[in-house]
Formats: structure tokens, sequence, C-alpha cells
């Protein structure tokens, strides 16, 4: 079974789930707070299968859960979602969630659900395990110095809605661009086309870069049609996660864990 926590972001309920150690946010909710107005459309563009789980009665306690389940997302789905939205109050959502949802379980080890609160018995037993553990949070505090760096740098991705250059992703890891699209290469994300770089087939409808052809004059006197790549910010988020999983960090990660 799992755990399950309660929030409140400006009278719209968040309710968290903890699976197999990793967190689940309940898809429908979060597509409503940040103004998508059919759930299941915008899980389905914008939140990849990966990051999607359908929680059903018997592996979590959430109430009023249909027979079909429920989409959960972990925070890479919630930030897919973020990118996604046209709300203004997008931003605000995204930092309550890293500023405080996050810490707040991270911190505390638990879930204090109604049940534990209303149960003073229980909240004893819960509190004395706690107790005696607290030897092993000196581990948990060093998972919350290794997860804050990370959060620092998805909110400059999260924060800007722009196309970026693989030049300026690159310099983000202290790569030239030769070195990042090297790298993306060997994870199987783009390859050479006439000496273009392009996203294999099953990438290239996740809206990760876009692409526009400008006209450069040749010495002759006639044009040359040359096509550019960039970036979208949902592509940037893929390329770090994607790098992340083989333990390459963005230099203000690595600057940030160095000062910890």
């Amino acid at each position: 079974m799992s755990n399950l926590q309660k929030f409140n972001f400006e009278q719209n309920e968040v309710q968290t789930v903890l699976i197999n150690e990793e967190l689940y946010f309940i898809g429908k909710e979060i597509s409503t707070i940040l103004g998508y107005s059919n759930s299941r459309k915008a899980l389905s563009d914008h939140v990849d299968p990966e990051d999607k789980l359908v929680l059903t009665s018997q592996i979590v306690t959430l109430e009023n859960i249909p027979n079909r389940g429920l989409i959960g997302i972990n925070e890479s789905g919630l930030y897919s979602l973020v990118i996604g939205s046209k709300l203004p109050t997008a931003k605000k959502f995204k930092r309550w969630v890293t500023k405080e949802v996050l810490p707040s379980i991270r911190k505390n080890g638990m879930y204090a659900t109604d049940e534990l609160l209303d149960n003073p018995d229980l909240l004893i037993e819960v509190a004395t395990k706690l107790k005696e553990e607290r030897t092993l949070r000196l581990v948990a505090e060093q998972r919350v110095a290794e997860y804050e760096p990370k959060i620092s740098y998805l909110d400059s991705i999260l924060e800007s809605t722009d196309t970026v250059t693989i030049t300026q992703i690159a310099a983000d890891y202290g790569l030239s661009a030769v070195a990042m699209n090297k790298r993306l290469n060997e994870l199987k994300i783009q390859h050479k086309v006439g000496g273009q770089w392009i996203l294999y087939t099953r990438h290239q409808r996740e809206g990760y870069t876009k692409s526009h052809t400008t006209r450069v004059p040749k010495a002759d006197g006639t044009e040359k049609v040359v096509m550019n790549t960039k970036w979208t910010q949902k592509g940037r988020l893929f390329i770090y996660e994607s790098l992340k999983e083989i333990n390459v960090y963005p230099l203000m990660d690595i600057e940030q864990l160095q000062l910890a």
C-alpha cells in the first residue's frame, strides 16, 4: 500500500502518494490547477508514459477512486504539465511544489494522514519508531542536499518559454555543442542525416525541438537553404533527465553540491 498526504494550493486539494519510494501526484488534480480543460488529453499530450502510473484501490488509499483507477504522475510528469500550462499561476504553483511540498515530505520522512492525527495511540507508535530511526536521517538529509541543486536547475528550465540552441544547453554542462551532440547520439536521442542532427523517430512527435529554414546568400549570388533546429524547454528537460540517468549533471548542480 502507499502513503497519502493532502496539501492545499489556493483552495485546490493536492493529494500525493508515495509508491516504492517515488512520489506521485493525481494527474487530474494537477491538470485542473494548471488550467487544462481536458485532463485526459493534457496527460496524453504532455506527460511521457514512463512518468505515469494507474493508481487503483489495491495500491493507494485515495478516497472515491473509480474502478478504472486514476492516473498518477511523478515529479517529471508534473514539470511537463507546468511547462505546457498557459496560466500565469503555473510558475507560482511550481514554486509552491518545489519550495513547500517536496521539502516538507523529505524533511518529515512520513505522511501525517488524518487517520494518524486522529489516533493518539497510533501517533505515539509512529513517533517512537521515527525517533528510533533518527540515526538514519543523516542519509535522508544527504538525499535532500542532492535534490535541492536539481530543483534549482529545473527552476531555470521551468521559468523560461524560449527555445534554446544546443550550444546554450551544452554550456550548462561545460561542454561544447559538438560534445553535447555526441552525447545525445550515444544515448540514441538523435542521429545525423545529411549533415543535420535529427531526432530518432520515437522522439520526433514529443515537441522537443523546433526547426526553421533560413536562406543564406552565397558568393555566386545564389542562396543556400539552411535548416536551424532549436530545443524547446520540454526538450531541455528531456535532455536533463536523460543525462541524469548516466550521472551527468549541469555545472549549476555540481557547484551547489560542492557547497553543501
